[in-house]
């Protein structure tokens, strides 16, 4: 199941990705980790909190 915060980290990574590439910025690096995050569905401080909807394995 597809939860609000994983598509929005994908989708903040691609806009990150994507502004990136557009102005020709390294900051495009930065939106690798939320697309890589939102599509493993891992999230590190939701697993020290335990107070997301990230699934343990």
């Amino acid at each position: 199941m597809w939860s609000f915060l994983r598509i929005f980290r994908i989708i903040l990574g691609v806009i990150l990705i994507g502004i990136g590439l557009r102005t020709s910025v390294y900051w495009w690096y930065l939106g690798i980790i939320p697309l890589f995050m939102g599509v493993a569905n891992l999230c590190p401080l939701c697993t020290i909190t335990g107070k997301c909807e990230v699934k343990k394995k």
